[in-house]
């Protein structure tokens, strides 16, 4: 027999765990799975995100290179992400620009309940320290410019957006509520608007509505952190297709009056996983030799004054109001999912893994989340052999 196991971000999400325990809750459990009894013996060892879990056998693997390797790294897909960014310190954020967008700010040690529409999770645990985040998922920001580009054929290709897109929206907003709103609104009633148009507009302008909006969706949900934690964004650090946007990332940076980083590396994902595997291997001592190992490509500063900033947000604002109720809520499935299956555009935004609707918490911190979460585990394997075998 082999080992059964996953780590703390991945059980997090399984929603059977005592997220301040940090065990498995009999009482979850049940209330998920009845009328079934589920055991909890039949569910995996909870460990931590960075530590040898077991090497390798030529016999299980069939493969003569494997032999020894030590699988020494798990984390689920944001996680990871938010790893791969160092965001090692409370207040320290990661927003990942694809199809959709997830964004997730390290909260420290405390478990903070959402009271705002979003996610409470753990983020990683390295040696006994178990480190909180909170989370917030948008539908729709990188497919708002894939449906103008193949459904409306506003552009030929996703970085025309960029090229095409007016220097001011002009009292034009865009809402992608496509197919309701995700964090931290959670109304499946919403649907997709742009209002404010007048015949002056053209498609320079709702070119940069759609890219704003990811801009406006992104700072709601950091609102709501704030909200919840009371912790301030230091700054925001992204990865994924959008940031080779300049014009949203600059943006981004002005509506969140925060700076924007865009690291060297863009596969953070992958680089949390490696960086979970090294330290289990004694390649790197501790946190701060990967804080030094992470470079920065550019950094987006904001330079829009308060007043342009104040009048953008509420301009947003009002748009958002004018996105609701428009569908009969007895008859919108319980759903957030699109119909059209947009194909993945590497030009502009990422693909990434999805989030599902979480709401609140209550007094013992028992969080539920999604199942919907990737283990990065594989690419652990391999770096831990790497690095376990070879000091870089």
């Amino acid at each position: 027999g082999g080992n059964f196991m996953t780590d703390v971000s991945n059980a997090s999400r399984w929603l059977f765990l005592d997220l301040k325990k940090v065990q498995w809750d009999k009482k979850l459990v049940d209330a998920v799975c009845s009328p079934h009894d589920v055991p909890l013996s039949s569910l995996p060892q909870v460990k931590a995100s960075s530590e040898v879990y077991a090497t390798l056998k030529k016999e299980s693997t069939g493969i003569d290179k494997l032999e020894g390797v030590p699988v020494s790294a798990i984390l689920g897909d944001q996680h990871a992400a938010l790893f791969g960014q160092v965001a090692f310190e409370p207040g320290e954020a990661k927003n990942t620009y694809g199809t959709g967008m997830f964004l997730m700010m390290n909260t420290g040690t405390k478990l903070v309940p959402s009271q705002h529409g979003l996610l409470s999770t753990i983020a990683y645990k390295i040696n006994d320290d178990v480190i909180y985040a909170l989370e917030g998922s948008v539908s729709h920001s990188g497919s708002t410019i894939q449906w103008l580009r193949d459904q409306l054929q506003m552009i030929e290709k996703a970085s025309d957006s960029e090229t095409y897109a007016t220097l001011s929206n002009d009292g034009l907003y865009m809402v992608p509520a496509f197919a309701g709103l995700f964090a931290p609104h959670w109304r499946s009633d919403a649907r997709g608007c742009i209002v404010g148009i007048t015949a002056a507009h053209h498609k320079g302008h709702i070119l940069r509505a759609a890219l704003e909006a990811a801009a406006f969706q992104c700072r709601e949900v950091f609102d709501a952190i704030y909200a919840d934690s009371r912790v301030l964004l230091k700054a925001l650090k992204v990865d994924g297709g959008g940031t080779h946007n300049k014009l949203l990332m600059q943006f981004q940076a002005d509506m969140i009056n925060a700076p924007v980083v865009v690291p060297r590396v863009q596969e953070t994902t992958a680089m949390g996983a490696a960086f979970a595997a090294g330290l289990a291997v004694g390649v790197w001592k501790n946190t701060q030799e990967l804080k030094r190992l992470w470079q920065i490509e550019k950094t987006y500063t904001p330079r829009m004054s308060e007043s342009e900033r104040e009048r953008n947000w509420m301009g947003w604002k009002k748009a958002v109001t004018k996105s609701l109720d428009w569908v009969e809520i007895d008859n919108v499935q319980e759903h957030f999912l699109d119909a059209q299956t947009y194909e993945e555009d590497d030009e502009i935004f990422a693909p990434v893994t999805s989030t599902s609707k979480v709401n609140g918490g209550d007094s013992t911190g028992i969080l539920l989340g999604s199942f919907s979460m990737m283990v990065v585990a594989g690419i652990a394997m391999g770096v831990g052999f790497m690095l376990g075998r070879k000091k870089l």
